[in-house]
């Protein structure tokens, strides 16, 4: 079993808690390719590119200019994003023994790196999956990874008793994964909210179980996709009347706002 996670824009390269070794990202020779492209771009590309500001645009072109994909240096994947996803997940506060096993069985999806590994090297970047950044394989970042995001995650899934890929990224990123070429099934995971007897998705609160749900399966040592159903974390439960077996529904009380 694999679980399939989002980066986030929003990253932290201030020195790992935890002493781990980085390793190389296995796409890396693709994303070289991609990143000879972004340089080409100018400032003005880049923000209307990404719908950012003057500031970003800037900042962005440098870091597209000094990248390097054959680097040695970087900070791990699952320590550098630090978005809701990641401040769900909690990163910085597992142990080595839970990094090493998350190595194994996590996977980030990304517009320039395609698909990470937790303890995976990455430098400074933004460059969303979304992004309709003209290539040579098309005119988008899906079109540029085709079906080697799948192939890749087909070899990771290669000699396990559990082939399965649990979907805890958001579409944009999971619209990476060509279903027709994955080797298993994949399992969506939705996270809502119950207020008033009405329940709804709240993106914040879902971006945040996403990552709970990630630590729970790596803390847990969950390899079977049955037992996703026994996830708790947070308060939520398994929706069964709303579940199937490839589409996971947990629900729980909307948390009441945090004052101050």
């Amino acid at each position: 079993m694999l679980v399939l996670l989002s980066p986030a824009k929003l990253m932290n390269f201030d020195a790992p808690s935890v002493a781990v070794a980085p390793t190389a990202p296995e796409l890396k020779g693709r994303t070289a390719e991609l990143a000879k492209t972004a340089k080409k771009l100018k400032k003005a590309d880049l923000k209307r590119l990404m719908g950012i500001s003057d500031d970003l645009a800037a900042l962005n072109y440098e870091r597209f200019q000094a990248f390097d994909a054959g680097a040695a240096d970087g900070k791990p994947a699952i320590l550098t994003f630090a978005g809701d996803v990641y401040r769900g997940l909690d990163a910085a506060s597992l142990n080595k023994a839970d990094l090493d096993w998350a190595q194994d069985r996590v996977r980030i999806l990304s517009g320039l790196y395609g698909l990470l590994r937790p303890l995976d090297a990455v430098q400074p970047y933004r460059l969303e999956m979304g992004s309709r950044l003209k290539n040579p394989k098309g005119a988008t970042l899906y079109d540029f990874w085709g079906a080697e995001i799948a192939g890749a995650l087909n070899a990771a899934l290669a000699g396990r008793k559990h082939r399965a890929v649990v979907n805890l990224a958001s579409n944009e990123y999971a619209k990476a994964v060509d279903r027709k070429t994955l080797d298993a099934p994949l399992i969506d995971v939705a996270f809502k909210e119950i207020k008033d007897g009405k329940t709804r998705s709240l993106m914040l609160y879902a971006k945040q179980a996403r990552g709970m749900m990630a630590r729970w399966i790596i803390e847990n040592r969950v390899e079977d996709p049955a037992k996703l159903k026994d996830f708790d974390a947070g308060g939520y439960r398994l929706d069964k009347a709303a579940s199937t077996e490839t589409s996971l529904v947990f629900t729980r009380p909307q948390p009441k706002p945090k004052k101050g």
